[in-house]
Formats: C-alpha cells, structure tokens, sequence
C-alpha cells in the first residue's frame, strides 16, 4: 500500500479551515422564539436544577453529563514530540475529542491544564468533574501518570482512564486472544516478553495477567535490560511489581524460548536473531510508532511460522486505540458507570477478538479492497468496522453491570443493540471505503484543469496521498508558477504537466475524434482544435486511449458546458446512457438525487434507466438501493400529468424486473420519512428511499443547492455514471477538498 505524505502546509490548511480548530457547539433544542429561550435558561432552567440537587442522579437525564467526556492532558508527552506543553498539545487533545465522536457517538471537549504538579493536576480535575460522565487522560509522562490516575479513579465517581496505557493494553489484549487460538497455546502456559517498561507496556502486562498471564512467565525489559528482583537501577516502584526472579539479564537472552514478544520501545530493538530464537509459532506484537522494532517482512523471513501485528496502518493487525476507547466509553457512559475497570477492559478485549472471527460483511470488505478472514493476518478488526459500535460497548455495559459500577441497569441488551445502530453515521464508513479502494487502484488520473490552484492543489493531494499519479493538463510555466504562488514548489517535480505540444499521441487522438465527429459539421481544423487546444476535449482522448484511468474537470467551467465537450469523445448525451448522480450527506444520512447533469426532461423510460444508474452508484458505495420515484403527489393525489410520468417510472421498472427495492410516485417526506411511509401500507420500500429519481434536472439542481446552501449539507457530484469510463464532473465552487473527492471517487470507479 502506498505511503501517505503530508507537507506542513497541509496540516497546517486542515486545523485552519474551514474555522480554525476541529471542534465547535451545536445546540440540541430550538432556540428561535422567545418561549425557546425562557425553556433553556430563566425561568424554565430552574426545574431541572432543584430536580438535580434533589437527586443527583437525574443529571444524566436532564443534562449532557451522560454522553460528555473531557479529553485532559498537561502536554507532556505529546505523541512522541516530548514535553511540549499544555497549549501546544490542544491540536491533539482536539483530535482525541474528535475520535469520540466519530467513533461513538460522544460528546467530547478537551482541556489542557498548565502544570505539572500533581495535586494541582488532580484537584482541577476533581472539581471539574461533576460536568462530564467521563475523563480521559491523555499524553501525560510517566511515573506522573500512574499517580494521576489512581489518585482520580480514588477520588472522582466516574470513569477515569489514561488511554496512553489502557488503550493499546486493551488492543493488544484482544489480538493476543487470537494469536493464542491460533497457535494452539493458553495465556497461562506462554512465556511473554515485554520490552518498553513506560505507561502503555506495564498497563499491557497487568492486563494480561488479569486474564490469566503467570507472574514468573512474564519479562518485562527496559532500555537497561531485564527487569528482575534486586535490581535497583532505573527502578520505581511500577517497575519493581512486575520484577521477577531470574537470571536472564538482557532482551536478546529473555527472546530465547518465548512465546510472545510485546514491544512499545523503539524501532531495531528486536534483531532477525532474537526472532529466530522464539518457539514454536512465536507472536510478536512490534507496537513501536512510527516504525515498529521489527517489521513483519524481518520477521517473517527467519520465522514464517510467526503471528505479527504492528501500530501501522500499512501492515495487517493494526494494534490502534480507536478501536477500544470510543466503545469503552460508550459502554460505560450508558449505564452511568463510576468506573471502567478491569473486567469492562477485558469484556472489550473479548468481544474485539470475538469479533475478527466472525465472517466479515460484504461493506468491510469493499472498504478494504479485499476478503478479510480470520487468520494470522486479520486477528484484530480493521477500525472501520461497522459493527464494532453494536458489538463491542454491549458487552462493556454488560461487565459494568454485573461488577457492580453501573448506576443504570440496561434490561434488554438488543434493544440496546439497536439504539447504538442508530448512532452512528454511515457516510464516514462509507467514505473511507472509498479512499481505500481508490488507493489500492493507483490509478492515473488526468486534472483537466491545470490553470486553476484549486485543481493544482487537488492534483498534488491525490498524489502525496497516495492514490496514484496525477496528471495535469496545463502549461507548464503556467503551472509552475502556479504551483509556487500555492507554496507547492517542490511538486512541480512530482506531479507531471500534460499537453498537445508535449504528447506524442495527439495525430492518433485526432484521427479518433474525426471518425466521431465528420458527420457532425467538423472538418479538419474544427479537430485539431478541439484535440490541441480545449483541454477538457484532450484530457478524453487521453482517458479514451488509456492514457489516463481517469478524469477530473468542471472546476472552471458550467457542467453543462463540460458535458458537452466530453460528448465529443464519450457518449454522454440524454440519448445515451449516461446518468447524473449527486450525493448529498447530512446529519449522518447519505441520499442520491439524480438526474442532475444529463437529462432535462426524462420521459418514463429515461427516469427508469436513471434509476437503474443510481442503484448501481449505491452499490458502488456499500449501500443497498431504496430508490423514490418523488413528485409534489403521492400515489395519484392530487392528480396532476406531470407526476404521472413518475408513477409510470415505476411500472418499467416492474417490466425490467429490476433487483432493487423502488416506489413511487410520492413526496419526499413520504419517500424519506418511516412515520409518513406507515400511512401507506401498500408501499414497498422497507425503509427510508437513499435514491430519489426526480422529474427534471432543474428541480434535481434545485434540491442539491438548496440542501447545499440552507442545511449546509455535503455535497459529492455529479458523479458521471454509465459511460463506462471513470470521468467526473466538479462544480464551478468546489474547494481543493471537493475536487479531491471527485478524484477518489473516479479512482475507484464509482459509477
């Protein structure tokens, strides 16, 4: 898998815009009338205060307490950066309230505190804690850490975790579950070595030995050696708990005969040497970022009988936080727990572990670009899993309850089940889906529009991130300058300028495009000019030839003009196939309108094939088609000629005999509404319609921009479908993010 690159400036773009930061507050209740406003504060506030101070528990009802996390860090040790300081670790403090919720459906905020005393530490964070149902403790150094911790889950009555040590313990817990089936060993019989003796190693050891890991079977090494009884330098007493009685003195003497190496120290600490020296099926869990102490290649050329999981996304058995945290806490959240101890860890671990063995859904796989099946290779789920959010906080909440930290009893755990479903948004899975596919394509895509820096910057993205080559249709001064205008003039060597005066290919490109177009009013010279000169008509031929996988144009000029220009070269006309797709996502909901590029005025039969190119886009996505055929009538009422063609729509595609769900004609409250769809029981659709055919494509553009500008909702499209090539058309005011999407759509031949 290709590596990603990221300039300064990239980052830099990314926390700035579109406001600065990654965080913000919406508001969950109307705030528009004066009567809004005496309800959220004077006098209506006052209710729900003397319920709470009557009973405190009633906060999780009545406030945000039960869903808020706060994400608390002094900033020093920020990542692998050090001591950075409480302000310079916000970014990341951001981030981790990120992950919450987009992983889990948690509210989180974060807050630095700028000291480095302890009691001042955790006095601040104990008066705060009333506010939030949980606190994360983040990129705080070690011993500080271990102290911090236990003295807030002493002195705080919610759950207190530091993920730094508990998260990858967790992770690692969990691989090592499967690692261990697979080999056909037991936790208590396996000698495990552990070299990194900091926060996350000894939380990964006492985790283990929780689940049955034997005292005398377990090594934990530092940068001095092996730890062991009576040894007194570099010792505190975190260390000198897991000390054991031995003569062993250093790693390479600890490797000899070990079952599992787990490594959080640092790249190169295990030698091809030490991993020859292991028994039998050896499980190495190389945990070091960025780069591991050995990697699976290394080891697997003198061992191939190894099981090997790293913190890098680019090998299999990825050992990442995100895949415990979120749940953790959701989990825990829900039943308003006072802790997260040792048994919801290792209920987390348990149903992680349970969960790579199951066989993995369709949507997983075509998010990975392959079959993942339980095996040395796919021991821990991949993070984007689907079904970690229904699976895995169940059976925390599940721990809470019987262990005795749960305020709140869950009595029917599927129901519960459910409720986490619908939580989550669909469209960030989807998405990343794509990006993988898109990067395991390496396609070469063709920018159109190599004078404009939106489309400069996009190019220069799809390349550094990995995706493929990108090509630029443009002059090369032009772009050069352009280039360095943007602060990108290192890319100029990167990414590849593409034009007729540069081509060796343009005589071939004409002689296609005038068999196409000599009898229709084109001589010669029209050719030469549209193949040398327009380089929307130059970047086709270059697609048509396979000179390109695909292309990205539209950012400068109107679609419909555009469109036209392709035409020369692919057929995209209404006569044709070719099907304008937009996707709009809002709200955690993802729905196609369509058509919005190619067919101004469909006809039953146009509306039909249009459907049937919308549902082959959804799928695209890992999405199963609910196609509307959507009208200002619902089902005949009130009468009108316009809408008839919609209900006919419908009735071809009953001939055609379609293998999708489709209905219509209705209102789009009906087509996107359960409760409205209930009216009609005769209707098909099982849910609500992720598909809604339109009757024109004013009305289609209508619908886009209106969603677009009054609910600020994401906009992907159109997405050109049915012309058999990947060929995507932007919008005049797409930004650098906008065109780099198209790009990753067309690389992995959506539509």
């Amino acid at each position: 898998m290709a590596m990603q690159k990221h300039t300064r400036q990239d980052a830099l773009t990314f926390h700035l815009e579109p406001t600065p930061g990654k965080l913000a507050i919406h508001a969950t209740v109307p705030m528009a009338t004066q009567r809004d406003l005496s309800l959220a504060y004077s006098p209506g506030v006052a209710v729900p205060c003397e319920v709470i101070a009557e009973d405190p528990g009633t906060a999780y009802e009545y406030t945000a307490k039960g869903n808020m996390v706060a994400v608390i860090s002094n900033g020093t040790a920020v990542l692998g950066l050090g001591n950075l300081g409480a302000l310079a670790s916000k970014p990341v403090m951001e981030g981790k309230a990120v992950l919450f919720k987009r992983f889990a459906d948690v509210n989180s905020i974060d807050i630095e505190l700028d000291t480095e005393d302890v009691d001042a530490f955790c006095n601040a964070v104990k008066l705060m804690a009333p506010t939030f149902g949980g606190i994360n403790l983040e990129d705080i150094k070690a011993p500080e850490c271990f102290i911090i911790e236990q003295r807030l889950k002493e002195e705080c009555d919610i759950p207190v975790f530091h993920d730094d040590q508990h998260g990858t313990a967790v992770i690692c817990a969990a691989g090592l579950i499967n690692a261990l089936h697979l080999s056909g060993k037991k936790i208590e019989d396996v000698k495990i070595v552990l070299n990194g003796a900091g926060a996350a190693g000894i939380a990964c050891l006492e985790l283990l030995k929780s689940m049955g890991a034997r005292h005398e079977n377990c090594v934990m090494c530092d940068t001095k050696g092996v730890i062991y009884q009576g040894r007194t330098e570099g010792m505190n007493q975190w260390k000198s708990a897991h000390a054991v009685a031995t003569k062993l003195r250093t790693l390479e003497e600890a490797m000899v005969g070990a079952d599992v190496f787990l490594g959080v120290s640092a790249k190169g600490a295990v030698t091809q040497e030490m991993v020859q020296g292991m028994a039998d099926k050896p499980v190495i869990f190389a945990m070091a970022n960025p780069d591991p102490e050995i990697t699976p290649e290394e080891a697997h050329e003198v061992r191939p009988d190894a099981i090997v999981a790293t913190g890098r996304s680019d090998y299999p058995n990825q050992v990442n936080n995100v895949l415990g945290f979120p749940y953790l806490f959701r989990g825990a959240l829900d039943v308003h727990a006072r802790a997260i101890n040792d048994e919801m860890k290792i209920a987390c671990a348990q149903a992680l572990a349970e969960l790579a063995r199951m066989e993995v859904p369709d949507e997983v796989a075509l998010a990975y670009g392959r079959r993942l099946n339980f095996g040395r290779d796919y021991i821990i789920p991949t993070p984007f899993d689907p079904r970690l959010i229904h699976v895995v906080p169940p059976a925390v909440a599940e721990a809470g309850m019987k262990t005795g930290v749960a305020r709140k009893e869950i009595a029917d755990l599927e129901a519960y089940r459910q409720t986490l479903l619908e939580r989550m948004d669909p469209t960030a899975s989807i998405l990343n889906g794509i990006n993988t596919r898109a990067r395991a394509a390496q396609a070469t895509m063709v920018f159109a529009e190599g004078d404009d820096p939106r489309v400069l910057r996009a190019a220069v993205a799809y390349q550094r991130n990995g995706f493929g080559r990108a090509l630029v249709v443009g002059r090369e001064s032009d772009v050069k300058e352009k280039l360095e205008a943007e602060g990108l003039g290192d890319a100029v060597r990167e990414i590849r300028v593409v034009n007729a005066a540069n081509t060796q290919h343009l005589e071939a490109y004409k002689e296609f495009l005038y068999k196409r177009l000599q009898r229709k009013g084109m001589d010669q010279q029209d050719i030469h000019r549209l193949a040398a000169r327009d380089r929307h008509v130059f970047a086709s031929l270059m697609v048509a030839h396979g000179h390109a996988d695909g292309m990205i144009t539209g950012a400068t000029r109107k679609s419909a003009h555009v469109l036209q220009l392709i035409n020369h070269v692919f057929d995209v006309s209404d006569s044709d196939d070719a099907v304008g797709v937009t996707a709009l996502l809002h709200r955690g909901r993802i729905v196609f309108i369509a058509d919005t590029l190619v067919h101004e005025w469909p006809d039953e039969e146009d509306l039909a094939t249009i459907a049937e190119r919308a549902a082959a886009v959804a799928r695209g996505l890992g999405l199963e088609p609910r196609v509307a055929f959507v009208s200002f009538s619902t089902f005949g009422y009130p009468v009108s000629e316009r809408a008839e063609k919609m209900h006919i729509a419908a009735e071809v595609l009953d001939r055609r005999g379609v293998d999708f769900e489709y209905e219509g004609e209705m209102t789009v409250d009906v087509a996107l509404n359960t409760r409205a769809q209930a009216n009609y029981p005769f209707q098909r659709l099982t849910g609500p319609a992720n598909i809604l055919v339109v009757p024109a494509r004013h009305s289609a553009s209508i619908s886009v921009k209106l969603m677009q500008e009054m609910a600020g909702a994401t906009v992907i499209g159109p997405i050109l479908a049915g012309v058999g090539r990947p060929i995507q058309i932007c919008q005049t005011q797409s930004t650098v993010n906008d065109i780099l999407n198209m790009a990753i759509f067309a690389a992995a031949e959506v539509g």
